[in-house]
């Protein structure tokens, strides 16, 4: 997201919580903290990062939010291997704050790793809010390219009208991230990502014989190059990849042990 998070303690309440400082020093940095305010105060639900407070102090603005012990899914995903019905567990959990945002007319338009949040209480929650949009009866579809690109939908890519179903395309990257360890041209400079994403369509598993078929069809669902052949979010949560997946709560001891990992490392 746009901004450094750090840990904080409520003195009032003993809780501990995320503060991130965002500087307002141009009109695009203001106009995103805005955003981000009003989408996690006004669309409040447990896949999403709860809205504490905000502050402005000195030319920054303090968002105060509940903190997510675990850090983000990009942290584990760097740490310990997911199964495939962890990964069924994650893209339910995401799949529902997707589904709740849509319903809402919101589009998030920055879905990956690090912008998803995880408790080691099992909890998967939507973050960084900064570049949703808000559609409405007068304008029921966006244009404008922005996102991170390996994980930009191709219509975005192309600068097409597009509607809440590109979230979908970057939870399917999101699900290949948790497969193979990192994002498709991850590490390719962003002008040849966007060029590999036009020309290629959908990234494919480097070894799709070693996934199960209900995980490779979830995956092809997610994945439609035909805008119009996009399932939705509410779709999603019935495919039998997502309804088979672990209880929230099994991803738990997933999480603590991935925070382990990374405090041995330190």
């Amino acid at each position: 997201g746009f901004g450094a998070v750090y840990k904080a303690l409520d003195t009032s309440t003993g809780q501990q919580v995320a503060i991130k400082k965002m500087t307002l020093q141009e009109e695009m940095s203001e106009e995103l903290a805005v955003n981000e305010i009003v989408v996690m105060r006004d669309n409040r639900n447990p896949n999403i990062v709860t809205y504490l407070d905000s502050y402005l102090l000195d030319g920054e603005l303090w968002l105060a939010m509940e903190f997510m012990d675990g850090g983000t899914l990009s942290d584990v995903l760097g740490a310990v291997y997911l199964e495939e019905g962890q990964i069924g567990a994650v893209c339910r959990e995401c799949l529902q704050g997707l589904h709740f945002l849509h319903s809402r007319q919101v589009i998030h338009r920055d879905v990956k790793s690090c912008n998803i949040r995880v408790g080691t209480d099992g909890s998967v929650k939507l973050a960084d809010f900064g570049l949703c949009a808000q559609l409405s009866p007068e304008r029921s579809k966006r244009s404008s390219s922005v996102g991170t690109p390996s994980w930009m939908a191709p219509e975005v890519v192309r600068g097409e009208a597009y509607g809440p179903k590109v979230d979908v395309w970057s939870l399917g990257i999101v699900g290949l991230e948790m497969v193979e360890g990192e994002a498709p041209y991850q590490r390719e400079p962003r002008l040849r990502v966007l060029e590999l994403i036009e020309r290629n369509g959908a990234p494919k598993l480097q070894n799709p014989r070693h996934h199960s078929a209900l995980l490779r069809d979830f995956l092809r669902c997610c994945l439609q190059t035909d805008k119009d052949r996009h399932w939705s979010a509410q779709e999603l949560l019935q495919h039998p990849f997502v309804t088979s997946g672990d209880p929230a709560s099994s991803l738990a001891a997933l999480i603590v042990s991935a925070k382990q990992v990374q405090e041995d490392w330190r």
